[in-house]
Order: C-alpha cells, then structure tokens, then sequence
C-alpha cells in the first residue's frame, strides 16, 4: 500500500495538496508499470510515493498538514508528517476506516469491531487522547462496519455504514446512511432499496447537496455518484445519478474542494475477480459540481482506494 501526496490546481485556481491511498495486491498490480515508473500523462502534475505500508484508507489531513490514515488489517491508525515520518496514532484502532477532523481539530473515526469492541462511530481528542462513542447503534440494532464520514456546516456528523454482501435486510442487516445530531439523536437517512451498497460520502462547501458513492461489485450492482438535495434539517431528497461509473469500478472514497469539485478514487488497471470491467481509468477523477468530468490523475497501480485534501476545502 502505498500513500501518495499529490498537488493539483483544478478549475477556478483552487489548488489542493491530495493524499491519495493506493492497495498493492500481487494479482492486482498493472503488469504495464512497475512502483518507479512514472504514471501516463498527468498534465505536467507529479506524483510522488510519500511512504509505503499495508492496506490503507480513510486518510484526512490536520491543521498543521500531517496526513492521519487508517491500516484496517493491522488494525491501527497511522501519521506521516510533513517531514514523512511515519508513526501509529493508535493502535488496537478497532478495524478504523474513514476518518475526519471536526472543527475543533477532534478526530472522528468509522470503526469496524475488531471482536473485542463493537462497530461504532467515535470522536478522540487530539489533546487528551479520550475516545467517546457517538454511535454504536440504531433502534436497539448494534451497527455493521461504518465505512465513511462526513460532517455538515453545523457540524452535523454523516456516515454509511454496511452489513456483508450475504446479508439478509428481512432480518434487519441493512445498509444505511446516518447523521449524527448535535444532541446525539441519531437519524437513518437513507437505506434499502433506496441504496444497496454505500461507501464515501461527502457534502458540497455550500451544504445543498449530499453526494453518496454506491460500489457494488455485483453484475447489475450500482457503481455511482449518487447526488441529493440536503436540507436544513440534514435529510435528504431529489437523488439524481451525478455520475454513472458502470461496468468499470466504482469510486471508493471522495474529497470536495472549496468550490465544489469533487475528487473521486475509482477505477482499476486489472480485473480483480468481479464483474467489474477495466471501463473505469485507475486514478482520482476529477468533476465539476455540475458533473462535467474535468480532469483525471492517473495513478499506475492497483488499487486506489481513497483520497484527502489539505488546503482550502
């Protein structure tokens, strides 16, 4: 696995320094490029390995630009800093997956049980190091493996969170979009049949839209943007498909910039024993708010799984 940092200029000059996560798995890996060799054309835009670990996601960046991600096998999160100092933040991290910061710089984390502490959704003080549970479950079911997360202007928390792939909605394995109020109250925002396989989430700078990601490795499964009005009270309507990435892979994780353009990790170099075909180009696609697909940063490796930005969002 490796993490690249990467800066980009998009539309209207808005530059953003992306962390991008990419998984190196063996009958993965483009027999085209090998780890030095530099990706196709990028628009004249580098791209450097800034270190290489294990299978890594979730990556967000705090205010002094260390980047923070997640190693969900080895169980832990992980720091690079400016320098490229690599350190463990945490560890046992309860199987982390996304993670980001909130407006006081607190650590919000989707953690998938570990079998010694359940799936939940928790927020760690960066100065004391306390861990608090914001949500561990919903009317009396306890939570999958939350995937994602995002916050709102008011700081409202959104996250999807996802049953296996067998799972049973009759018995009340569900997939699901939640957002976390300020009080705590917990509200499910979306779920079956309305979505069927939720991954990134994110919410435009202006708090109109929501944009979901659907990844379904399935024949017939949905690989999507999906984009939703957000109203003020943070529910959720007028779903319109912003962008359709099928037979190709599916984005994974998603960043925004401040003026809305979107930021998505998708696509594979090889099959990878699903339905999914090679339609998707490998890197971080780049698209406008009105879903013009702007620009692509080609990463030459399998598999990209996530990004961040650090800047001005």
């Amino acid at each position: 696995m490796r993490l690249t940092m990467k800066r980009a200029t998009g539309c209207h000059g808005v530059t953003v320094a992306l962390a991008l996560l990419v998984s190196l798995f063996p009958a993965c890996a483009p027999e085209e490029f090998s780890p030095t060799e530099a990706p196709e054309s990028n628009n004249g835009r580098s791209i450097e390995v800034a270190t290489t670990v294990a299978f890594t996601e979730g990556p967000t960046v705090d205010r002094d630009g260390t980047v923070y991600f997640t190693d969900i096998p080895n169980n832990r999160i992980l720091m690079l800093s400016h320098d490229g100092e690599l350190s463990t933040f945490r560890q046992p991290s309860n199987r982390a997956n996304g993670l980001i910061f909130d407006s006081e710089w607190r650590l919000l984390a989707c953690e998938g049980g570990d079998g010694t502490l359940p799936p939940r959704v928790t927020r760690t003080s960066m100065e004391t190091g306390a861990i608090e549970v914001i949500a561990d479950g919903y009317e009396g079911r306890p939570l999958h493996q939350p995937n994602d997360l995002t916050l709102d202007g008011r700081g409202r928390i959104y996250f999807t969170d996802r049953p296996s792939l067998d799972a049973d909605p009759d018995s009340g394995d569900v997939h699901g979009v939640y957002r976390v109020d300020a009080d705590g109250t917990i509200e499910r925002i979306l779920t079956e049949p309305a979505i069927e396989r939720p991954n990134g989430i994110v919410i435009s700078p202006d708090d109109r839209t929501l944009y979901l990601i659907e990844a379904h490795p399935d024949e017939g499964g949905p690989r999507m943007i999906r984009a939703y009005d957000l109203s003020d009270e943070g529910t959720v309507s007028r779903m319109r498909v912003f962008h359709d990435f099928y037979p190709g892979r599916s984005g994974d994780g998603m960043t925004i910039d401040s003026e809305g353009n979107l930021y998505v990790a998708a696509g594979l170099h090889r099959r990878r024993g699903t339905s999914e075909t090679l339609d998707t180009k490998c890197g971080v696609h780049v698209f406008a708010p009105d879903g013009r697909h702007l620009s692509l940063i080609p990463i030459p490796e399998d598999t990209v799984t996530n990004c961040a930005s650090e800047g001005p969002t």
